[in-house]
């Protein structure tokens, strides 16, 4: 059953202060290859580079933006560094996959010892990068299976991204499919361990319990989750965390522990204005959607009321829709964008709804299904 918590920001004190996500990076084998995807795909315009010729002799990444997203492809080119090891031994155990959530702050170096002093383990103590436009300051956390948490400060740099990266010239690749920002960020964790996270998110970053949605409310015929929405305290930053619950068959999540090789970032949900623009434009840049059954659309408007998009668009598209008190939300997600099945995406646009779409669970969680059973995973 869904409950809505209080917001930490009604809490005295927030002591770690969110700007909203930074930027999130991807370790991959091929980042100029996993570049041009999210170009021609996503419409992400590739807007810095680091590499060899920038100096960087161990790894290449390359920054790609689209309104306020940035992502980052990081690629091992090397084996005889400490942080290019670590970037081929990330590929080789999960595949492609994320790596750094990293959140933008004011104080990073504060952020390091407020989050360290109350228990998180350090990745990375403060540091300082300075180049002709400024400097940057970071550190990083260790958060759920490999993945960290970078805090960076950036209120003294004017460059394109970090110091050390080349500004490259207009992208004549990318078409841009209006997304906007990240609306939330959700991570797969393993039997049990779900409330142990939503402790550290509440405990060492001040995060506090936003919705809660358990195996009744996810779930079908085979399979079953559970989920906890943890929110920092002005609600920039959402981060679902899901763990497995005993069904019939193998869970989405069990999938993803598997094929991951342990837990980390299941999807990102991108926030649009349009989403029959949005996902029209996506489509036809070849990204694949999970589909839903006819069914789904006679009983919609029974379930919703009036909505503002043609139904007949919606069931085209395959957007689910959903309502709560507030307004109402559209989404729709995309099938994994690696061979492995573990990191997808969803597309979301809110009317006035700060939900996650609790009517749709059912409907969302057969389509998975459906491709679990075609790869053999059920």
């Amino acid at each position: 059953m869904a409950t809505l918590a209080e917001h930490a920001a009604e809490t005295a004190v927030d002591f770690l202060p969110l700007l909203g996500t930074d930027h999130v990076e991807f370790y991959v084998g091929n980042a100029r290859q996993a570049a041009y995807f999210y170009r021609a795909a996503f419409g992400m315009k590739l807007v810095a580079y680091a590499g060899p010729e920038t100096g960087r002799r161990d790894r290449a990444s390359y920054v790609l933006q689209q309104g306020k997203i940035r992502f980052v492809l990081t690629t091992a080119l090397r084996s005889d560094t400490e942080v290019s090891r670590e970037v081929a031994a990330h590929v080789a155990r999960h595949g492609d996959g994320v790596r750094a959530i990293a959140l933008w702050v004011e104080d990073a170096a504060g952020a390091w010892r407020e989050t360290t002093a109350r228990g998180a383990v350090s990745a990375q103590e403060p540091a300082t990068v300075s180049d002709e436009y400024g400097s940057v300051v970071i550190s990083s956390i260790r958060a759920y299976g490999d993945t960290i948490h970078t805090f960076v400060e950036r209120r003294n740099y004017s460059g394109v991204f970090f110091p050390g990266y080349r500004a490259l010239p207009e992208d004549d690749v990318a078409r841009p499919t209006g997304l906007l920002h990240i609306d939330h960020i959700v991570g797969n964790v393993g039997w049990n361990a779900m409330n142990e996270w939503v402790d550290f998110y509440s405990r060492v970053m001040g995060f506090s319990l936003y919705q809660h949605f358990d195996d009744k409310d996810i779930s079908t015929e085979y399979s079953a989750l559970m989920s906890k929405v943890m929110a920092n305290a002005n609600g920039y930053v959402k981060f679902p965390i899901n763990e497995p619950a005993v069904g019939r068959k193998k869970s989405q999540i069990e999938e993803y522990l598997e094929f991951y090789d342990g837990p980390g970032v299941q999807h990102l949900a991108l926030a649009t204005h349009d989403i029959l623009s949005t996902v029209s434009s996506l489509k036809r840049q070849g990204v694949p959607f999970l589909t839903v059954p006819h069914s789904y659309y006679t009983q919609l408007q029974q379930r919703v009321g009036r909505i503002d998009e043609p139904l007949e668009e919606l069931e085209r598209l395959g957007i689910l829709v959903d309502r709560d008190d507030e307004g109402y939300m559209l989404q729709i997600f995309t099938k994994p964008v690696e061979d492995r099945p573990t990191l997808f995406f969803e597309i979301i646009q809110r009317k006035g709804s700060r939900s996650f779409g609790k009517g749709n669970f059912k409907a969302l969680f057969e389509a998975i299904e459906r491709e679990q059973e075609a790869r053999g995973n059920l």
